[in-house]
């Protein structure tokens, strides 16, 4: 497990990271979303060793990242740095032999790891001739081909289209499944959504709200519901304790001033007509965002 304690981090008198902890898990993937300068990349290059920490802790499984565990870590970042006059397959195989695997065996990752990622057709051609998608894709190689225990990626997303992010994330969630600690920013929370099992929201350099998606959702959740029904859900508006803020004959988003209001409208819409669905309606990913950074 990587975790972090502590970390704070200054430019002068501004201090861009104020006690920053959260762990990333081997198994998982864990979603860093925040907006523009809010320490994403700066904490990830701390993490790397890339940037001087002020105070703090940054341990893989307990013990302070030394520069061999880094050896094993895998990073994109959000610029790209590939030799753009490399072919693509020479890019990758070059930089798995910079890991110290041979020639046979750095070739035969690279290309089953870039055929993977839908490369395999672009194998032979230069990394500058290559779309800006694909250029993205190649990195994430770079960063996936000495197989990496953690893996830090900054923006991995970023130009994709939606058929290239279902590859992506497939690819990310295979390694996830391996046992990898993955750490990912993206500015698109429809994603980090449906993929991430851990989430870290920063905001201002500090950490607001850190944990699994499902207790963060139910930590944010209010007493809002939906209801289906056979019948007309109309008497909902004269419910006390009830706001109806979406409704459409049978179809009612409600939200419930106690437990025991909701338990009033279930029961009286089971005796008013068949209840098809009646269930919380879990804040999205983008709103538990905006009401933690506010």
């Amino acid at each position: 497990m990587l975790e972090l304690t502590g970390i704070t981090k200054s430019y002068g008198e501004r201090r861009v990271l104020d006690d920053v902890g959260f762990t990333v898990s081997p198994g998982r993937l864990t979603g860093f979303v925040g907006g523009n300068g809010a320490g994403k990349t700066t904490t990830m290059r701390i993490i790397l060793g890339v940037l001087a920490k002020d105070a703090g802790t940054v341990t893989l499984d307990g013990a302070a990242v030394s520069a061999a565990d880094r050896r094993r870590f895998g990073y994109m970042p959000e610029e790209r740095g590939l030799y753009p006059k490399m072919k693509v397959l020479e890019h990758i195989v070059y930089l798995a032999r910079l890991h110290g695997f041979s020639k046979a065996d750095a070739t035969t990752r690279a290309t089953a790891l870039l055929e993977e990622l839908g490369l395999g057709e672009r194998l032979n051609d230069n990394v500058e001739t290559l779309s800006l998608g694909n250029q993205q894709r190649a990195q994430i190689a770079a960063a996936l081909v000495h197989d990496p225990q953690v893996l830090i990626l900054d923006e991995p997303f970023s130009g994709l289209d939606p058929l290239a992010v279902d590859v992506v994330a497939g690819v990310l969630q295979t390694r996830a499944a391996q046992g990898a600690a993955v750490l990912f920013s993206s500015h698109q929370l429809d994603v980090v959504e449906r993929l991430c099992d851990d989430l870290v929201i920063i905001a201002g350099g500090t950490i607001r709200a850190a944990g699994s998606r499902e207790n963060l959702r139910a930590a944010h959740s209010t007493r809002r519901f939906e209801l289906v029904s056979a019948g007309d859900a109309g008497w909902l508006r004269e419910e006390p304790g009830v706001t109806v803020l979406e409704f459409d004959g049978g179809y009612a988003l409600f939200d419930a001033d106690s437990d025991d209001t909701v338990q009033t409208v279930l029961r009286r819409a089971v005796a008013a007509g068949d209840v098809a669905s009646f269930a919380p309606r879990h804040p999205s990913l983008a709103q538990i965002f905006k009401e933690v950074i506010q």
